[in-house]
């Protein structure tokens, strides 16, 4: 926590948190978030002017007169149900990111900690090799990312000394572990049909993410976010070291796991539904602590609302810089790698 608090002091103007307030920081994310979504709307290998996309929406709503059946289709059944994925996606990775950052008290840490990255990979190349069809392969990486998380708790239980550290070294072991078995599995497919399909599948994409795919794991994916923005005040205590939250009347055997699990529960379904998409819950969070703070009630809702319009907007460059599209996982990786460097930049440059 100490970290953290040194962190956003040190890129701030003294005095900034005093006159800029938490509210105008999650007005201007959730302003910048339909900004995205608007952007997204329109741009594409078919651009589409703003009024052609308000249009459509005028039409479900009969305040508009006009119909036109291109635009509909393009923004109802190609672009539509992508955003919204990319709103899911994004908000619950970045939430889960916080979350693992706050309860590990180390502000490096990403989703893929506790093998939850490593163990989807692995469960949805298991089910492409077994010829699966698309809803399986989802189901496969979610209970294998559930299953390395798993692995790496019960592990870190027989480690001496237990707490984070043991945590972290069972985390790092059951990653290890099954990205062992990742590797298994593609060196047993098949080098013609089902490698590439693993590999494009390990790119990371929105593509796949229609209507039928939101029904079922928008519901759950929302209140799994909503549960990770509202344990904000846990996390606050939690950051302060296990002692301080004792003292504090906060169980830690009991809302770490619970926390842990909330959060690998939100990641692997937005592993399932989109692939491996990286630095998202490692980069936004370090970007809403240097606007708000590193208090954890006005961090996690910008934390959301960053996250939601940031991997928006990399979708939308993935799939309008080139006639073909980009993997996600590609655009993320290579941005957030960028981006994480000014980071750091700027850490450096307001501590020195």
């Amino acid at each position: 926590m100490v970290f953290l608090r040194q962190v956003s002091s040190a890129v701030l103007p003294r005095g900034f948190a005093i006159f800029v307030r938490p509210a105008l920081i999650r007005s201007l994310a959730l302003a910048g978030v339909v900004l995205s979504v608007l952007c997204a709307l329109c741009l594409g290998r078919y651009p589409l002017s703003p009024l052609r996309v308000l249009g459509v929406f005028g039409h479900l709503l009969h305040l508009s007169v006009g119909f036109d059946p291109l635009a509909q289709v393009v923004v109802m059944q190609a672009r539509l149900p992508r955003i919204l994925a990319a709103l899911l996606v994004g908000s619950a990775l970045s939430c889960g990111g916080a979350t693992y950052q706050a309860v590990f008290r180390n502000p490096l840490v990403s989703p893929d900690l506790l093998g939850v990255l490593s163990g989807a990979a692995f469960g949805a190349a298991l089910a492409i090799v077994s010829g699966g069809s698309a809803f399986v392969v989802q189901m496969g990486a979610f209970g294998g990312g559930l299953l390395a998380v798993g692995c790496g708790l019960l592990i870190s239980r027989t480690l001496p000394g237990g707490g984070v550290l043991a945590l972290l070294l069972g985390g790092l072991i059951g990653n290890a572990i099954f990205t062992a078995l990742l590797s298994l599995v593609k060196y047993l497919a098949d080098p013609m049909d089902q490698l590439p399909a693993i590999v494009d599948w390990l790119l990371g994409s929105l593509a796949p993410s229609g209507w039928h795919e939101l029904a079922w794991v928008s519901g759950p994916l929302i209140v799994l976010t909503m549960a990770l923005v509202l344990c904000a005040p846990v996390l606050d205590v939690l950051s302060l070291g296990d002692d301080e939250a004792r003292s504090l009347g906060v169980s830690v055997r009991v809302m770490r796991p619970a926390l842990i699990v909330l959060a690998t529960l939100a990641c692997a379904m937005t592993i399932s539904m989109a692939g491996i998409i990286g630095w998202i819950g490692l980069l936004v969070p370090h970007v809403a602590r240097l606007l708000v703070g590193a208090e954890h009630r006005n961090m996690m809702p910008v934390t959301a609302l960053l996250g939601a319009g940031g991997l928006v907007l990399a979708d939308t460059c993935a799939r309008s810089l080139t006639t073909g599209e980009v993997p996600l996982g590609i655009v993320t990786q290579l941005f957030g790698a960028l981006a994480f460097v000014l980071v750091l930049r700027r850490l450096r440059g307001g501590m020195a």
